[in-house]
């Protein structure tokens, strides 16, 4: 059964008894790992107990297919039910997983984690289609669920973030749910309990340590930078990070510039314009920012904005591929060239 997204939390919370195994799988890393052991912990609290909690990875299937049902037949020496965790998982383990569903024994929960797994995959096409098991999609945060995360995250250290700190944080975060999680219980240990984050506080704990940062890729596009933004962008893509999601970050940059272009343009001064900005550009990166403007005039960076709407589109009709990634490196790498013709 495939688990849409509406239903998902709810699914987590009290997983479908008919599912014998859960695929947990995706781009976000990070979101698979949290979300493999929220339910593993619905069975077993200790997932450090070797008796009720069993692990290895999905290549082992291959070369021992039976090893599946085996851990799930088996009893727990301590008593109660056990969890069966593959991980790493793809599709070199489908074979043995459909004929453990076409002949399921034992009552172990069975997680199973994997990577990004296209629709033409064996094991994601598997768990989609039988009755007893289920398949959840784990994408990056975005937008209004990445809010959401970020003020739980903190509300559970009892600490409050201003608005301003709150949309910093959100155009930083979101890469990877683990990464999104370390990073704001840093910073609500930073503030201390029973009080509020401000953008000062937030740019001195995760300004330079989150892991997934797109910062030095967006500066290099407006820069021109073409032998930079080469090397930033084979780095973000080698770590994981989505093309589709660095685009929308250089949008949301090309919108910032075209803001301030704009409000240049209709008669406010260069400081002012950049001060009115929400979130205000980090202080690290006044000189650069003020660069940039001279570069991108208001029709400039709409037009830039425009390429990288048309990327997105295209690339999300390819799915998560290499076409995804070559269409979006190529558009960045054109809107880098328009970069260097003009004056800085």
């Amino acid at each position: 059964m495939k688990i849409d997204t509406r239903s998902v939390a709810r699914f987590l919370r009290a997983p479908d008894k008919a599912a014998r195994a859960i695929l947990l799988y995706g781009p976000d890393g990070g979101l698979v790992r949290e979300r493999g052991e929220g339910l593993a912990r619905l069975v077993v609290d200790d997932l450090s107990d070797p008796f009720r909690v069993a692990e290895f990875a999905g290549d082992a299937l291959a070369d021992d297919p039976a090893r599946l049902a085996d851990e799930a037949a088996a009893m727990s020496l301590s008593g109660g039910r056990r969890v069966v965790r593959v991980r790493p998982a793809g599709n070199e383990c489908a074979a043995a997983f459909a004929e453990f569903l076409r002949h399921p024994i034992g009552d172990a929960l069975i997680v199973v984690e994997a990577g990004e797994l296209d629709g033409r995959s064996a094991l994601r096409k598997l768990f989609e289609g039988a009755d007893n098991a289920a398949a959840i999609a784990c994408y990056r945060d975005e937008a209004g669920n990445l809010d959401r995360v970020i003020a739980e995250t903190l509300a559970a250290y009892k600490v409050t973030a201003t608005p301003d700190a709150a949309q910093w944080l959100a155009s930083r975060l979101g890469g990877d749910r683990q990464v999104t999680r370390r990073e704001l219980e840093k910073l609500a240990l930073y503030v201390g309990a029973d009080n509020t984050a401000r953008l000062e506080d937030a740019q001195a704990c995760v300004g330079d340590s989150a892991e997934i940062d797109t910062d030095d890729l967006v500066h290099a596009v407006a820069e021109g930078d073409v032998k930079a933004l080469d090397r930033a962008f084979g780095r973000l893509v080698a770590e994981g990070a989505s093309p589709i999601q660095i685009a929308r970050r250089a949008q949301w940059h090309f919108a910032r510039l075209h803001l301030c272009a704009a409000s240049i343009a209709g008669g406010s001064d260069e400081s002012s314009a950049m001060r009115a900005l929400r979130p205000p550009v980090f202080y690290k990166d006044d000189a650069r920012f003020r660069r940039q403007l001279k570069r991108w005039p208001p029709e400039g960076a709409q037009d830039a904005i425009a390429s990288l709407l048309a990327a997105e589109m295209q690339a999300k009709a390819g799915g998560q591929s290499p076409l995804a990634e070559l269409t979006i490196g190529r558009c960045l790498l054109e809107i880098a060239h328009g970069g260097q013709k003009r004056p800085s």
